[in-house]
């Protein structure tokens, strides 16, 4: 089942959740005609604490999902909190996963999962970060971070028949950056039968990655894609007849890293979209780190990159989950309707996608 991502939604406590849910998700499935909607449930920290350790709780609010019609496969646990703060930024990538304070967050997510897992689910998945911002970074932390992956995974065997997977998350800028990245830190490293890939396909198409070439890595490399993160990048083929465009996109609260491709192959970066026309050469096209809706074409000169989603939908291994991930409509220009606005996403995600082979 298709999925959206819940932290589009600011609440952090369960009641607001709650809330949040019966204002959004549920007119969404209604006016997809679902019986059922997926959700890749969002718990702030404080609140996955909470529901861990309260076994009532946890039934209580799985009575509240499934009188609304909500499935649940997949959570995210890369925002640790605050996600909708004013300027959220580089703050997203910490506590690391060099902390005591990631690994408890992510087994406390592994211990609400286990309960809130969908009847029909084969596994569960919980996204996360890609370690940390790419500095400082040691070997020092490379070791400490293999130990905590190495925590959640006892705290994964203990949950009961049906398994939790991780799935790390390759983004543009961190310790891993790219998909190849995350392929070489996770071999030899992690217990591949709990620990794999979350492939997020704006990230992917930020990196100017080729998808096949991408996929055939992965296969190769023994490491399994557990969740997709439906997603797409924003793409200026002429930065420099861009600049208004553009603007309109460079907003506060997210961080927007932005790679130019040159024309020899080399893959510049800036690390936000502001400080780019000074970081870049400006002369190759651009993708930049903006979730943009799947299914709204922006005017030109803009585009975006639901090729390469598509590219890996028709790859994919196996039946990873996937979660339509765009957390910006609250920074979008002319956002509009959000519960329109999501189940459009959905529609085209069923539409384009199914068809690819992704399960409905």
């Amino acid at each position: 089942m298709i999925s959206y991502c819940t932290n589009v939604h600011p609440a952090e406590d369960v009641d607001g959740i709650v809330a949040q849910l019966e204002r959004y998700a549920l007119p969404v499935r209604e006016r997809l005609g679902a019986d059922r909607l997926g959700v890749g449930l969002w718990l702030s920290a404080p609140v996955a604490r909470g529901l861990a350790d309260d076994a009532t709780a946890r039934k209580r609010f799985r009575a509240e999902l499934d009188a609304r019609g909500l499935a649940v496969y997949t959570l995210n646990a890369f925002p640790y909190g605050g996600f909708h703060d004013e300027v959220v930024k580089q703050a997203v990538y910490r506590p690391t996963w060099t902390s005591k304070e990631r690994a408890a967050y992510t087994i406390d997510c592994v211990t609400v999962l286990a309960d809130l897992l969908a009847a029909d689910a084969s596994y569960g998945s919980i996204s996360t970060l890609p370690l940390a911002w790419r500095e400082p970074w040691t070997e020092h932390d490379d070791r400490r971070a293999a130990e905590a992956f190495d925590q959640v995974v006892q705290a994964i065997r203990s949950t009961g028949e049906r398994p939790i997977r991780l799935a790390v998350e390759p983004e543009p800028g961190c310790v891993l950056d790219t998909v190849a990245d995350a392929l070489g830190w996770l071999a030899g490293r992690v217990d591949p039968e709990y620990v794999g890939l979350c492939l997020d396909t704006c990230h992917l198409a930020v990196s100017f990655a080729d998808p096949a070439e991408t996929l055939a890595a992965i296969a190769k490399s023994g490491v399994d894609v557990v969740k997709v993160q439906a997603s797409a990048a924003l793409h200026v083929e002429k930065p420099a007849e861009a600049r208004e465009a553009l603007a309109a996109f460079a907003e506060p609260r997210y961080l927007h890293q932005v790679r130019e491709l040159g024309a020899d192959g080399v893959v510049h970066q800036s690390d936000d979209l502001p400080e780019a026309w000074a970081d870049l050469p400006g002369e190759g096209p651009w993708r930049v780190h903006f979730h943009m809706p799947l299914h709204q074409e922006p005017a030109a000169p803009l585009s975006t990159t639901t090729d390469v989603l598509s590219a890996v939908a028709a790859g994919l291994p196996g039946e990873p989950h996937v979660e339509v991930e765009t957390y910006t409509w609250s920074v979008l220009p002319d956002a509009g309707d959000l519960v329109g606005g999501i189940a459009a996403e959905l529609e085209w995600a069923r539409d384009n996608l199914v068809r690819e082979g992704v399960s409905a």
